[in-house]
Order: structure tokens, then C-alpha cells, then sequence
């Protein structure tokens, strides 16, 4: 399959709500994922939506590490036309990255315990649950189906930092900082 190119902050397909998808049955959209895959495995991202590749489509792909998520990964999924519901007001924040804002990385908060569901390549409803980390990336991709970067969702933008600068200077002082591209 393909690589694709990952559109940057500025893209006007970045500022704008995807369109629904309503054709389950074009070959096409195998295809597309396929490619999504590629690029986000190709990219080291854990999430990829569809905008970020240049496609108005509410279509997003991801998976969650078994390290960042408490030891429980969630496998290559693939969301079409999700709805996140919070299921508690609480949030949590935490340095986010993006594929399409590279080399850089901001506190984002975001609910901590979220309600989700989407369609699969058949067009059929799935409902699940997200905790912690699993809920951060699956808000943090579903945000590019409605325009919005993880910046516009920073309570202070004195945290946006290039994350090769917090890790020379958190590599000095000898911690250790989890950043990851989510996408």
C-alpha cells in the first residue's frame, strides 16, 4: 500500500468538520485505510485521521500501547463516524503531539473516562468505554474530524514546547518524559 502525506497546522482540510461517510460498500475505502495504516506506522503515530491525510472523511485509526495505557493495549482499530460522549467531568492533562504539528508538544486536559461508538468498514454501530490514555488518544483523533489541533484545546500555551528541547533538558536532569505522536 501507500504512504500518505500528512497535512501540517495550517492546512485548510485541518480547519474543517469532515463529511460523514454513507458508502460502506466502496472498494475505495479498504483501500484507504489501508494507506491511513501505512502512514501512521510509517509516521510512529498511535492515531491517524482521515484530515491529517488530505481526506474530509470522519475516519480515524489508532492503538494504544500496553505501556501508556496501564499495561492494557488496545489493537489497530479503525473508527468511522465516532461520537465520544464524557461519561465524568474529570480531566486529566498531559503532554500531547501530533503528526500535524511536528516537533512540537503542549499540556493538553482532556476527560479522563469517555463513552464511544463508531461504525466499522460494514457499516455496523460499536460501543466501548476508554480510561486514561486510551481516552486521550481517541478525543485527541476525533478532534480532527470536527478542525480542531490539540493547541486550540491547551489552557496554556506557555507549555507548547519543541519536545526535542524538554527532552535534552528533562535527559539532563535525569527524568524521563513520555511524549508521544499521537496523530
Amino acid at each position: 500500500m501507500a504512504v500518505l502525506p500528512i497535512a501540517r497546522m495550517g492546512a485548510e482540510i485541518l480547519k474543517q468538520r469532515a463529511a460523514e461517510v454513507t458508502d460502506f460498500t466502496d472498494p475505495a475505502l479498504v483501500a484507504f485505510v489501508k494507506d491511513m495504516a501505512d502512514t501512521m506506522v510509517g509516521a510512529r503515530g498511535v492515531g491517524l485521521a482521515a484530515p491529517q491525510v488530505f481526506r474530509s472523511q470522519r475516519i480515524v485509526i489508532f492503538f494504544v500501547p500496553g505501556g501508556r495505557n496501564k499495561g492494557v493495549e488496545v489493537p489497530m482499530t479503525l473508527m468511522i463516524n465516532p461520537i465520544i460522549t464524557p461519561l465524568e467531568e474529570a480531566q486529566d492533562e498531559a503532554f500531547e503531539a501530533c503528526l500535524s504539528v511536528p516537533g512540537l508538544t503542549g499540556i493538553v486536559p482532556r476527560y479522563t473516562h469517555i463513552h464511544y461508538s463508531f461504525q466499522d468498514l460494514h457499516g455496523t454501530r460499536i460501543e466501548r468505554e476508554a480510561h486514561g490514555f486510551h481516552a486521550r488518544v481517541v478525543q485527541h483523533e476525533c478532534d480532527h474530524l470536527d478542525g480542531v489541533l490539540y493547541p486550540q484545546r491547551m489552557a496554556d500555551m506557555t507549555t507548547l514546547a519543541y519536545a526535542d528541547v524538554l527532552q535534552a533538558e528533562a535527559d539532563a536532569k535525569g527524568e524521563e518524559l513520555e511524549l508521544d505522536e499521537e496523530g
